[in-house]
């Protein structure tokens, strides 16, 4: 039962994980796609023999590796704290999430590991043809690495292929292609991966910009915008498009999400997409005090979340309130009628180790049964996590009912940012494009400085959005099958703790040497000649 967990050692593990997610994710997206940059720069130097664009090549590919190293080592941690902080989980879904994380560590990391050798130590030592094809094996070796991490993220959003094992009470694969070509998956893959590539190329950008405003070294930085713009721009697009097919996913699997993200607490038809917008009161307030407007002021776009959702300007999208208390109009259950289908689920689970224990075999042939009726299934064992928050008594329960909706007030104003943040790099990538292929960037400082001052902002974006998708979902570490309380570790909270600040203190010494590195060799510019 929910209220058996010590909330101190979820909340303390959840910071933990939060915190070494949040520290890898700075080093993740840069490589993702200043591979591909780098490995379309040296593509260039091999067509032309331009030696400039081999001079280029070297001093991005040498920010890349610096990059690179560090992300390598958060990302182990990371995946260790699975087996540490949240066992719970990797013994309940084991046999699903540790298949991508195995390929992950197999092919993409060997992968990676063989060609950037020869990318960083085989200049001049092998043909410019070998060389290249390694810059390129590196860069899809490090997405093919994001790749198998992110299915294994979607499939904790929309868990698919699998089927669970009553006897030993684990959800085991049936179908790895489900799972790694589920929708979720494939929207997740593209929409985050592109997103790196918006940020590779604003530091692409805003690094020259800083050579500009310095008048150093104005021919590659003139050549490295006009390279990371045109990647800039296509990506941003892309970040557009896959962002939509992210949307209308998550409409389908997870509305409780999206209407977090867009504060909607009425479901209605013809809902309004908010431009931005400040929510009024607490989370808490507005739940328990329901009324037509809950924002102090908004810019609403009015259809155009039913239509990012389902694709129809009228139809009809769920709100919190809806998801809470049920709409049967629409066919929609309240969460305590999950909560109640799911607890008779787990009891039922129960009930059939009691039969097994005992030796009670027509009990347990029985009660076996229902884990195949597919009627039986998708009534009780789809909500088998909601059983955790069942409480014979009413208050309690209607507090446990509360639970199940996530910070929205975080999820809003994250996604906004992110959205936000996103026009203004497509708008920022064009303009640097334009003025660039005129020859007139060294005398528009406004914009060079606007280029610069914006990779914070595009790291911001960045976190903003694992936010919307992290936050968002909560209290679900398995959409509708396991929550945070099930999921953690049955350790000491002290222990956790102890870590936490020596995980804080590590990576914040890796960011500080990370930027003391790169802004030393920044500094230094370029090698003449491309030595």
């Amino acid at each position: 039962m929910v209220e058996n967990v010590d909330l101190s050692l979820v909340d303390w593990s959840r910071a933990q994980f939060a915190l070494t997610a949040m520290f890898h994710w700075i080093f993740v997206p840069l490589t993702l796609g200043l591979g591909y940059i780098v490995a379309f720069m040296e593509t260039i130097y091999v067509k032309t023999g331009d030696p400039e664009w081999k001079r280029i090549t070297k001093f991005w590919m040498n920010l890349f590796g610096i990059n690179f190293a560090i992300g390598v080592a958060t990302g182990i941690i990371l995946e260790f704290q699975f087996g540490t902080n949240w066992s719970n989980y990797s013994w309940f879904v084991g046999d699903i999430f540790g298949a991508p994380l195995a390929i992950e560590g197999i092919m993409a990391f060997f992968m990676e590991s063989t060609f950037i050798a020869v990318m960083f130590f085989g200049w001049d030592k092998v043909s410019k043809k070998f060389h290249l094809t390694s810059s390129w094996l590196t860069a899809i070796g490090a997405n093919l690495s994001a790749l198998w991490i992110l299915v294994a993220n979607a499939w904790m959003q929309n868990p698919v292929g699998m089927k669970f094992n009553p006897d030993s009470a684990r959800n085991e694969m049936v179908n790895f292609w489900d799972v790694l070509f589920s929708p979720t998956a494939v929207n997740k893959f593209l929409h985050t991966t592109t997103s790196g590539f918006v940020l590779a190329s604003m530091f692409v950008v805003g690094i020259s910009a800083w050579f500009l405003l310095h008048k150093r070294n104005q021919l590659f930085a003139k050549k490295s915008i006009i390279v990371g713009s045109v990647f800039g721009f296509i990506a941003t697009i892309m970040v557009i498009f896959t962002g939509d097919g992210a949307a209308k996913d998550i409409a389908k699997h997870q509305p409780m999400k999206l209407a977090a993200m867009e504060g909607l607490y009425q479901g209605e038809e013809g809902a309004p997409l908010m431009i931005y917008g400040f929510l009024s009161g607490s989370d808490e307030e507005r739940l328990k005090d329901p009324r037509e407007d809950n924002f102090i002021v908004n810019i609403p776009v009015p259809g155009m979340l039913s239509f990012l959702a389902n694709g129809d300007f009228g139809s009809y999208v769920p709100g919190i309130r809806d998801m809470l208390y049920g709409n049967e109009k629409h066919g929609i259950l309240s969460f305590e009628e999950r909560i109640k289908r799911g607890y008779i689920a787990q009891q039922t689970l129960k009930e059939l180790k009691e039969a097994e224990k005992n030796d009670d075999l027509a009990r347990y042939e029985r009660l076996k049964l229902k884990f195949e009726d597919k009627e039986w299934l998708d009534t009780f064992m789809k909500y088998f996590g909601y059983g955790t928050y069942f409480d014979a008594d009413p208050q309690k329960l209607e507090a446990n009912v509360l639970e199940l909706v996530p910070p929205v007030t975080i999820a809003f104003h994250a996604f906004h940012i992110m959205v936000g943040l996103g026009t203004l790099f497509l708008l920022v990538f064009a303009l640097l494009f334009y003025y660039t292929i005129k020859n007139k960037i060294e005398n528009v400082k406004w914009l060079l400085l606007v280029a610069l001052w914006s990779i914070p902002l595009v790291y911001l974006a960045q976190q903003t959005g694992w936010l919307v998708a992290e936050v968002g979902r909560q209290p679900w570490v398995i959409q509708d099958m396991m929550n945070t309380r099930m999921a953690v570790s049955q350790i000491e909270t002290s222990s956790v703790q102890i870590t936490f600040w020596l995980f804080a203190i590590t990576f914040v010494g890796l960011a500080i040497a990370e930027a003391k590195i790169m802004l030393t060799q920044i500094k230094k510019g370029p090698k003449e000649g491309g030595q």
